[in-house]
């Protein structure tokens, strides 16, 4: 069995992933959900890294989940410590030298944003609705839960500074696109994916929030990347154990 390393997205910590760990953890997978220096302006994503690191401690297997901004902070984390797959849930793909700020300008991002927006009847520069724009398909019970949460105060140091690496990590990646996400609007992010990765994203039924809105899905999805990262591994001779 994997153990998951589950990274929320900016402005959230651990309890984003509340409905997903105990469907792992049925599975029989180990499960590490950091929480974030996210309030911290000292903090940005080396300090965010560490902070994962310092949770995984010596566990192995490791396959890191990230959402949204996390996929900033996964790839420092596969940069440091060996990690057998990256999953990126509708997340964010940097490229060496890039601020988390300047993603949106480079990528192109808010004309797709207004565009969808404008196809789907939604108002445009009226204001963020978090509720429209993010809980549009999670359960009502869940949303409930959600808003009675502490809200967090997300420092924009992260935004500030450019990305470290070279390059995207030499660890095997997947990322899976959220088909009705209304924050990364799905042809966008095909496109960011492909052009960043070099890779054809994996597709869900979802909004920006897959593990409040679709949790079991996701985890059947994550467990089934597990197993076939598995199959692909080469196997270790005896000797070399």
């Amino acid at each position: 069995m994997a153990t998951f390393v589950l990274i929320p997205g900016a402005g959230s910590d651990s309890s984003y992933w509340y409905l997903v760990e105990p469907e792992l953890r049925t599975l029989g997978h180990d499960v590490v959900a950091p929480d974030l220096p996210i309030t911290d302006d000292s903090a940005g994503f080396s300090e965010y890294a560490d902070a994962v690191i310092a949770a995984i401690g010596d566990r192995s297997d490791l396959v890191v989940v990230a959402q949204s901004m996390g996929g900033f902070t996964a790839a420092l984390v596969c940069d440091r410590i060996q990690v057998d797959l990256v999953v990126l849930v509708a997340a964010m793909v940097p490229e060496p030298g890039e601020a988390a700020g300047d993603w949106w300008e480079n990528t192109g991002w808010q004309a797709a944003y207004d565009a969808l927006a404008h196809q789907e009847g939604r108002p445009i520069g009226e204001g963020f609705d978090p509720i429209s724009e993010f809980f549009h398909d999670v359960p009502p019970h869940v949303t409930e839960f959600a808003m009675q949460q502490e809200p967090l105060d997300q420092s924009g140091t992260p935004f500030e500074q450019p990305w470290p690496l070279d390059a995207w990590p030499d660890v095997p990646t997947r990322f899976l696109l959220c088909r009705n996400d209304r924050f990364f609007p799905a042809d966008f992010m095909r496109t960011v994916v492909e052009d960043r990765l070099g890779i054809t994203a994996d597709e869900m039924d979802s909004g920006h929030l897959p593990a409040l809105a679709h949790p079991v899905e996701l985890v059947r999805r994550l467990d089934a990347y597990w197993v076939e990262h598995r199959q692909r591994r080469p196997s270790v001779p005896q000797g070399d154990r």
